[in-house]
């Protein structure tokens, strides 16, 4: 098992893949353990894959003290530091696009590529659903209160006309297998509390890399408005949608090719 000590806490990280080197940066609740992950995509074909789990997250040192988005920006780059990477494309998902934006401002020039998928920038430009206003949720009752959410094609109607399929999305959303783990809801908490104070809409126009915004039709998590004012917030932006909801990446088929063509150049 991979370990680094970045910024004096112990991370998991893992590595495969041939090709061009790509960090990937996770989501919300981001865990490597839970299968499939993203060494099971298209990227792992596609990139010499960098991805880790994050502070307060999966195998990685969870101390229960607050987190800024500009420590997971910092972990990040010390990352990049530990592999020996100097300058990579980077692709965020969610939160992971909330801390691609910071990791491209704090540290511009270890960012050569940038893909933020399903994201948002806070601030004026707008926040993705406030996760920490639902935290008292577990299980079904969380999953069923975020699946229309996550993608509004998936209302009350539709969940009555296709029971079977809306059953099997409660069951697979509802799953928390290390749920009881020591200092997990403290490292899970603590997570919410960063991505509550997210804001980078003032900073956008410093992004001078090439920059792509990957967005799902139906989400209801990060909103398409807010997509459009991040995309011209970025000189040169590319906004790009996919048919899905904030998993769109698994929904479109297209996704993927799009994003790792841009992300090759």
């Amino acid at each position: 098992m991979p370990t680094a000590t970045l910024n004096g806490l112990t991370f998991h990280f893992e590595r495969a893949g041939d090709g061009p080197p790509l960090l990937f940066i996770s989501g919300t609740g981001g865990d490597l353990r839970v299968q499939p992950n993203v060494f099971a995509s298209p990227l792992a074909r596609a990139f010499d894959l960098l991805a880790y789990d994050q502070r307060g997250l999966g195998r990685t040192d969870k101390p229960d003290v607050p987190y800024s988005m500009a420590d997971y920006a910092d972990d990040a780059a010390a990352l990049l530091d530990h592999v020996g990477w100097d300058t990579v494309p980077v692709l965020g998902v969610s939160f992971g696009g909330m801390v691609a934006q910071e990791l491209a401002l704090r540290h511009p020039g270890r960012v050569s590529r940038l893909v933020l998928a399903c994201t948002s920038p806070g601030g004026d430009g707008g926040a993705s659903y406030p996760f920490h206003e639902i935290e008292e949720l577990k299980g079904e009752a969380r999953a069923r209160h975020m699946i229309p959410i996550s993608d509004v094609r998936r209302d009350a109607a539709w969940a009555a006309a296709n029971p079977a399929e809306y059953a099997k999305l409660v069951e697979l959303a509802a799953a928390d297998p290390f749920a009881g783990e020591p200092g997990r809801a403290e490292g899970a908490h603590r997570q919410l509390e960063a991505r509550a104070a997210h804001d980078t809409w003032d900073r956008l126009p410093q992004i001078a890399c090439p920059t792509l915004i990957a967005a799902g039709r139906y989400d209801g998590v990060a909103l398409p408005a807010t997509q459009e004012k991040m995309a011209a917030r970025i000189s040169g932006a590319d906004l790009r949608w996919f048919e899905g909801g904030h998993l769109f990446m698994l929904q479109d088929r297209a996704a993927y090719p799009a994003m790792i063509g841009f992300l090759k150049g």
